[in-house]
């Protein structure tokens, strides 16, 4: 079975990159072929290149901020650089010892950042021009699972280590480590700069949320409310107010915890949102920051008043765990998919009901807007009981609740989609190992 690991956009949305490898049974093929890096044109389809050159899984793949350059990494334990117009290999980056799990652009494009996982536990830094080894950031004891440059790109904040509880900063021109922030005894689940990048927060799963001076690595403050774990944090467009979710999960049973927002400035819980009875799945800001969406495994949407934090609509109508939420670029509209196979738009101000979106006979695990709102694309995977699968991409018109089309080729679960910047492309994902383009 091919997998693919990573799809990307380059920036301009003319390009798409995929990583893959084929895995059968527990065993991973070490067919060179199985393990390239696809360049697709994005506007007819058509495979542009195919990047031959590692030897193990490409674990991670992205386009530099000028598009002109694909970066992969694999569990070869190297870093490749590609020409992205010609698909030539520019070179190879050695010097991890184990799997590269992620890696990142500087916002200049200058400076590439990898994470290293099992046998390396390193992030390195290299010039992104000429391939230079700047410099190995090490000291820790375990993976690092995430690394993410701050929004000037004057430091890189990484975290993982022994028990996976600490993030460390470092100067991006340097790679001087000036700041360890410890978390206790949780493990790190996510970390996200504010968005002029002085403060840092990180959630954790010994239930807290910490916010950092990312300048000095001093901590600011401990955000504490949270009953169980914390999944995720997230900002508001504005970087002003911090959203954060948790909850706990024992065998099948799914503890609904709070959505809690939270004053980024005061470092104060503003308020703590409750209506949920279950797990919340997912959760996503209104592009104008004034309205929150969250879903869950209680298969009810909520709308919440991010200034007052009063839970202005209770959206039911869906009968089964809500996997994904989405708003339209003006706010107005809001997608849910579910489990229960149907999609459902709701008017935001109202909390109306707009209509069903019915035809896929399969659990319905992601829903996209085209960026002009006039378009819904959703994906689904299998029907409920693990039995047959759907694995349709099926596209919608929001204005009328009309099915446009199906787009059939996938013969594995569908799990994700995307549209082109332009809108006039959808790209989706599948465990059956393809990339599937289609022009709207």
């Amino acid at each position: 079975m091919r997998v693919v690991y990573r799809v990307a956009f380059s920036p301009d949305g003319r390009m798409l990159a995929s990583g893959n490898g084929r895995i059968t049974g527990n065993v991973i093929s070490m067919e060179s072929e199985e393990h390239t890096v696809r360049i697709w044109d994005a506007e007819s389809g058509a495979l542009a290149h195919s990047l031959e050159g590692h030897m193990d899984v490409v674990s991670t793949v992205a386009f530099s901020p000028g598009g002109h350059t694909l970066a992969s990494g694999s569990k070869d334990n190297t870093v490749r650089l590609w020409d992205a117009v010609t698909g030539a290999h520019v070179r190879t980056l050695e010097g991890h010892r184990g799997v590269v799990r992620s890696i990142t652009f500087s916002p200049d494009g200058r400076t590439l950042a990898s994470g290293g996982g099992l046998g390396d536990y390193t992030v390195r830094l290299w010039d992104a021009a000429t391939g230079a080894h700047l410099g190995t950031l090490e000291g820790y004891t375990g993976s690092v699972s995430s690394v993410a440059f701050s929004p000037d790109g004057r430091t890189l904040a990484s975290g993982g280590g022994s028990g996976y509880n600490t993030v460390r900063l470092w100067d991006a021109a340097t790679g001087a480590h000036f700041g360890t922030l410890e978390e206790s005894t949780g493990s790190v689940s996510s970390v996200v700069f504010s968005a002029d990048g002085r403060t840092l927060a990180i959630g954790s799963y010994d239930n807290t949320i910490s916010l950092w001076n990312s300048a000095t690595g001093a901590r600011v403050g401990t955000l504490c409310g949270h009953t169980g774990p914390v999944f995720g944090v997230a900002f508001s467009p504005d970087g002003r107010t911090l959203a954060s979710v948790g909850g706990n999960f024992s065998g099948s049973d799914r503890q609904a915890d709070t959505i809690r927002l939270w004053d980024v400035v005061a470092g104060a819980q503003v308020c703590t949102l409750e209506g949920h009875i279950s797990v919340v799945r997912s959760i996503t800001f209104s592009p104008n920051g004034r309205t929150l969406a969250s879903g869950g495994y209680d298969d009810m949407v909520c709308l919440w008043d991010v200034v007052t934090g009063a839970q202005v609509h209770t959206l039911q109508g869906h009968s089964d765990t809500i996997s994904s939420v989405a708003f339209s670029p003006d706010g107005c509209t809001l997608a849910s998919g579910s489990f229960d196979n149907t999609i459902s738009l709701w008017d935001v101000d109202t909390g109306a009901h707009v209509r069903k979106l019915e035809g896929h006979t399969g659990s319905v695990s992601c829903v996209a807007f085209r960026p002009d709102g006039r378009m819904l694309a959703s994906v689904s995977s299998r029907i409920r009981d693990w039995g047959s699968e759907d694995n349709t991409v099926r596209l919608w018109d929001v204005e009328t609740g009309t099915h446009v089309r199906t787009l059939e080729g996938h013969t594995g679960v569908a799990r994700s989609i995307a549209f082109s910047a332009d809108g006039s492309t959808i790209a989706s994902g599948s465990d059956d190992g393809t990339v599937l383009l289609w022009i709207t």
